[in-house]
């Protein structure tokens, strides 16, 4: 089994992507409109709850629409869940704007309400309230919704939800991504689901979400000739990969489902294992479980997390560390960071790893993977 790489998350197809796809070049509907992309948007609407939604090229663009439909721009702050992807702060740079980076509490990996707390107390005793604030939603868990908007709202600071990996999780009955001023999905290849490359925005604003539409197709006014008044992107969707996304989404319950069976088999066989521990899932909500991931307390355990890494990969086993935190990033270096008592986000970094979690994964792989931790365990 040692030569057939068993991946952490690559693209599914469902069976009916192609069929999409050849709809739209028996159309000649190639560019980025057309019947996909409509029905794309309507799919992602109706499953998530939200009003309005515009299919973008990435999850990135969609938070650099965002950001700059509220108005971000030199000079301004912007808060930012620090354990992440860099793609949640990056468009904060794009605008010329500072991201103020916000630790994670322990009982979700996401945004601290203490910590945030902290941080707006701080910039408002400078009269330097921050624009926006980007909470996170890691590896499809839901952050602490209801205190992290109750302190944005005392503040009157609009919040952009990156539920890039979050899709099909949920809050309190609410749908992941519908809880902020806008709401940002990727398709990337490695996401529960995939358009191969792709993002959509939500909003029950759907003044806002045409906003995003003309912001995402270059700002072009209403015009027979070409005429722009304000600065626009190319962000948006082509009507093929559109087409993927509508078959992904035919499945999306599906792979939700299996991607909380892999976790759950990972739990079962490595829970009982001295100094194993796995990313919990919240009371009252529904953890997509995108990546299974677990923590190593190396003292109990005889290894690190990184030493885990490095051993699965000998095995043609992909892992991966927990993402590093922004700001512990060298782009970052200068940058405010608010944390609890102790650096939440750097301790997950240092002792979580993220396992196998591909939806093609057989359960005869997933067994090879645990096997080859138990080993490790047994070797220390």
């Amino acid at each position: 089994m040692e030569n057939q790489r068993i991946f952490l998350s690559s693209p599914h197809m469902g069976g009916t992507e192609e069929k999409y796809v050849k709809e739209a070049f028996d159309t000649n509907w190639i560019a980025p409109l057309g019947n996909n992309v409509n029905e794309f948007e309507n799919q992602v609407k109706e499953f998530t709850g939200t009003k309005a939604a515009c299919a973008l090229s990435s999850g990135t663009g969609g938070i650099h629409i965002a950001l700059d439909l509220l108005g971000v721009g030199q000079a301004d702050f912007v808060f930012c869940s620090s354990l992440t992807f860099i793609a949640s702060a990056n468009p904060i740079l794009y605008l010329g704007a500072e991201p103020v980076f916000i630790d994670s509490d322990l009982d979700s990996w996401n945004m601290s309400p203490v910590a945030l707390k902290k941080a707006f107390e701080d910039y408002t005793s400078k009269g330097q309230l921050p624009k926006a604030v980007v909470i996170v939603n890691l590896y499809g868990q839901s952050a602490k919704m209801d205190e992290l908007m109750a302190i944005c709202d005392e503040y009157g600071v609009a919040v952009v939800e990156d539920a890039a990996e979050s899709l099909g999780s949920r809050y309190k009955g609410k749908m992941s991504g519908t809880f902020g001023k806008f709401g940002i999905y990727s398709f990337n290849g490695n996401k529960i689901i995939t358009t191969s490359g792709g993002g959509m925005i939500v909003s029950d604003d759907e003044e806002m979400i045409q906003k995003a539409l003309k912001k995402a197709t270059q700002s072009r006014d209403q015009a027979v000739h070409y005429q722009h008044s304000e600065v626009g992107y190319n962000y948006r969707l082509s009507n093929i990969s559109a087409g993927i996304g509508r078959g992904q989404m035919e499945v999306l319950a599906q792979r939700v489902e299996q991607k909380r069976a892999i976790f759950d088999r990972y739990v079962e066989a490595l829970d009982d294992i001295a100094g194993i521990g796995f990313m919990p899932e919240m009371k009252d909500t529904f953890h997509n479980r995108w990546l299974s991931t677990l923590t190593v307390d190396s003292e109990k355990f005889g290894v690190t997390a990184a030493e885990i890494v490095d051993h699965l990969a000998k095995f043609n086993i992909e892992a991966r560390p927990v993402w590093k935190p922004m700001h512990m990033q060298p782009l970052f270096a200068d940058c405010d960071y608010y944390s609890e008592d102790r650096d939440n986000s750097g301790y997950l970094f240092e002792t979580g790893v993220c396992l196998p979690s591909d939806t093609k994964m057989t359960e005869q792989e997933q067994r090879y993977v645990t096997k080859k931790i138990e080993e490790l365990c047994k070797t220390v």
